[in-house]
């Protein structure tokens, strides 16, 4: 886990009276797999809306998003955070990362450009899960 790059991703794209309780619970081992699981059905009130662009459903092809997120500067490493606990806290390959997210059906957040562009895909509750771009003016 890297503790600068995900203060980095809460301070910029989640909403400023959640920020403080998402801190502590992604820094806490006891507590971080709550604040991961917050985004699964409440991410509407948790992730600040003006930053999500919701990637249309003809477009939910994994390398469709790849190619969005390369196409807005993303680049070759991502740092990821997610419920899989698998790549929890890590920095993999932008390919590797979609594709563990993909089709794993809970909420994960790819960071492309820290606190300036990520991949956030919703729980899967009926169909295609809710994926997002989030993206703040670079």
């Amino acid at each position: 886990m890297n503790k600068e790059i995900e203060e980095a991703i809460v301070k910029s794209f989640f909403n400023k009276n959640k920020q403080q309780r998402v801190l502590f619970e992604l820094f806490s081992p006891q507590k971080r797999r709550d604040a991961l699981c917050r985004l699964n059905h409440n991410y509407s009130m948790m992730l600040r809306k003006e930053f999500m662009i919701q990637i249309p459903k003809s477009n939910l092809d994994r390398n469709e998003i790849e190619r969005l997120l390369t196409e807005k500067g993303a680049g070759n490493i991502c740092y990821v955070m997610s419920i899989n606990e698998d790549i929890d806290g890590k920095e993999m390959a932008l390919k590797t990362a979609i594709d563990q997210v993909y089709g794993y059906g809970l909420s994960s957040i790819i960071s492309c450009i820290n606190g300036k562009l990520a991949y956030f895909q919703a729980e899967q509750e009926y169909g295609a899960p809710p994926r997002f771009i989030i993206k703040r003016t670079l």
